[in-house]
């Protein structure tokens, strides 16, 4: 949901209708992280593992995280360990390999195509989270460009690896501080856009694509308790939040995550 800085936050806020500034370097990012799933147990730890670098076979799941500012933790106390892909990651079962966060901050769904996936495919990930959205958003990228991007994605995905993926879509921002001066009807039509956006690329491919569903109930998600200092990024609070919704999916779907 929420991932930009506060340069580019000014600009929304006076300029809903602006474009958003082109993605920053990607930041490094912790890993962690096949689609037979074992039975669970307790979790390894964490190491750092190479975007780029081709995965070996080894058991367990083996989990990548595509998405943006959030993906990378801005607004946690502790971005390494407190973004929400890293929480999920501490509770995958034991055998599994270290996580890979692709995540890069300011993305939007047509920079992650060439700078992200190629990199989670060459990890050959069983399990793959997709958040990209609020940036596209944000940049009034049209819904069927950004639907366009995210295909691509989410395509390349189920072609090249035997993940299941489990794709985001787009909490109610209108109670998100740094949209207080935007146009809200305009700001919730393109939300909804958006969603039916995620919701068809998902009816594809139905066995191997599930929508997490982040916009029902996004009062929690945006409540003062949940966004951090800056209006638009979640806070700990809100990770935690995040990192729920897109468990209790992936449980759902048969992924032995740890209680």
């Amino acid at each position: 949901m929420w991932k930009r800085d506060l340069a580019i936050f000014t600009v929304i806020c006076a300029a809903f209708a602006g474009a958003c500034s082109p993605a920053p370097a990607a930041q490094p990012s912790p890993t962690r992280g096949r689609t037979d799933f074992p039975s669970t147990a307790p979790a390894t730890a964490t190491a750092t593992v190479s975007p780029t670098a081709t995965a070996t076979a080894s058991p367990g799941v083996r989990y990548v995280a595509i998405g943006a500012s959030d993906t990378v933790g801005v607004g946690a106390s502790d971005p390494t360990n407190g973004s929400w892909p890293a929480i999920i990651a501490a509770h995958l079962p034991a055998g599994s390999p270290p996580y890979t966060n692709l995540g890069v901050s300011g993305s939007l769904a047509l920079q992650a195509v060439t700078q992200q996936l190629p990199g989670a495919i060459a990890q050959k990930p069983n399990l793959v989270s997709v958040w990209l959205a609020v940036n596209d958003l944000n940049a009034t990228i049209q819904p069927a460009s950004f639907a366009d991007s995210l295909g691509q994605i989410v395509d390349g995905l189920v072609q090249k690896t035997s993940a299941t993926i489990f794709v985001g879509d787009v909490p109610d921002l209108r109670a998100v501080p740094v949209y207080a001066g935007a146009d809200k009807a305009r700001l919730f039509a393109g939300i909804q856009a958006y969603n039916d956006a995620i919701a068809a690329i998902a009816a594809k491919n139905p066995a191997r694509v599930k929508v997490v569903d982040l916009f029902t109930g996004s009062a929690a998600l945006v409540s003062t308790g949940t966004v951090s200092q800056d209006g638009f990024h979640p806070s700990d609070e809100g990770y935690r939040l995040i990192a729920d919704r897109f468990a209790s999916a992936m449980r759902a779907s048969g992924v032995p995550l740890r209680p």
